[in-house]
């Protein structure tokens, strides 16, 4: 097993570029999630570490090892791509061992024809792939082909594929995207338990915050080609760096609304056309230099309770706002509504016990504690 670590990786293409000298070390075992939007550099930093894309700039290491200038097949790293890529004359049993059985490794002879042997014998690939089938629930599938299996069966078989190799680090390049919310659900699940089981190194782009999530030891948000903030899943949703990170980490996403920030006595208020709510006592010092500037203001979906509703959070005068119900989206246990405030909306998940009805009037209680304020001209978070 090895961790991997990015020095100033830079991947220029003209007069793009795709990731901007990012700075990141993956710990030994470790399941580091790569998040972000289309088109912001995570699978081009998958690629540079997989040594399928040349890096502009910067250093990639792999254990202990300098991999730049390390071709592919020698960086001993499997991975897993997005459309499973399997052989679609050959068998599942043949697809696992396929890279296996092409492994060469030096002889020791000094003649051109026999310098190169095989690197596992009959045996051993064998026992490698009836292991991993094991492991995935492919044995009796083993010699049916791709086109006999579903998306889920496939996903696996290229999953065995990469296990067989016992690499030092995965990469997998948003395999779960091509199956069906279920099966998504149910394979996120296994690949958890698998790297629990395996414990190798895993590097995992996805767009799916969700699945990001659920899955990452630790997760980098990367926006234009830089790593916003990298910790831990709960530590983003509660924590974020800045507006992109609060708006991308959290479904629905957080709602940002423009502010003044008032002082009032020793009170700090934030108010706009639609509310004013006043700030928790343990951010005040914080909003203090920024009296009388403009600020965004941000509180999750979550965070916001129907007042008529027992809640987690005691009502008084200043986290209760008068809300218009614009919207009303049953979701089970909850309710996405859509709530009208000045000229901005915002949106909160309330438990489906509500009596609210679209079209009327309620009013809402807002938890100050978990709320946020941001920088307007740098973005970045104040609290």
């Amino acid at each position: 097993m090895a961790g991997v670590m990015l020095k100033n990786l830079t991947r220029a293409f003209n007069k793009v570029t795709a990731v901007n000298s990012i700075n990141l070390e993956i710990y030994d075992k470790e399941f580091m999630v790569l998040v972000g939007p289309s088109g912001c550099g995570k699978t081009t930093t998958l690629r540079m570490i997989a040594g399928l894309e040349e890096a502009t700039s910067g250093e990639i290491w792999i254990g202990d090892n300098v991999v730049n200038d390390v071709s592919p097949k020698d960086r001993d790293i499997a991975m897993v791509f997005q459309n499973y890529a399997l052989y679609p004359h050959m068998s599942v049993y043949d697809n696992m061992s396929f890279g296996l059985k092409l492994k060469k490794i030096p002889s020791g002879s000094n003649l051109p024809l026999l310098n190169m042997k095989k690197a596992f014998s009959s045996d051993e690939i064998d026992r490698r792939v009836q292991e991993a089938a094991e492991m995935l629930g492919l044995k009796p599938l083993l010699q049916r082909k791709p086109k006999e299996l579903s998306g889920g069966q496939r996903q696996r078989v290229a999953l065995g594929r990469a296990i067989v190799r016992e690499p030092k680090v995965f990469l997998m390049d948003e395999p779960l995207s091509n199956l069906d919310a279920k099966l998504r659900v149910q394979t996120r699940a296994e690949l958890i338990k698998l790297h629990r089981r395996l414990g190798i190194t895993t590097v995992y782009v996805t767009h799916d915050q969700v699945e990001a999530m659920t899955m990452g030891d630790r997760i980098a948000v990367m926006s234009n080609g830089i790593i916003q903030q990298c910790d831990t899943p709960l530590h983003l949703y509660h924590h974020p760096a800045n507006l992109f990170v609060a708006g991308f980490i959290g479904s629905p996403a957080m709602n940002f609304v423009p502010v003044q920030v008032k002082q009032s006595g020793n009170s700090i208020f934030v108010e706009t056309a639609g509310f004013q709510v006043e700030l928790a006592d343990e951010h005040r010092d914080i909003a203090a230099p920024y009296v009388n500037k403009t600020c965004m203001f941000g509180i999750r979906p979550e965070d916001i309770y129907d007042l008529a509703l027992p809640g987690l959070v005691v009502a008084e005068k200043g986290n209760t706002i008068t809300v218009d119900v614009d919207v009303i989206e049953p979701l089970g246990s909850n309710v996405e509504m859509h709530l009208k405030t000045g000229d901005y909306t915002l949106i909160a998940m309330i438990d489906s016990a509500t009596k609210a009805a679209q079209g009327t009037d309620m009013q809402v209680v807002l938890d100050m504690k978990k709320a946020h304020l941001f920088d307007k001209e740098t973005e970045q978070a104040l609290f």
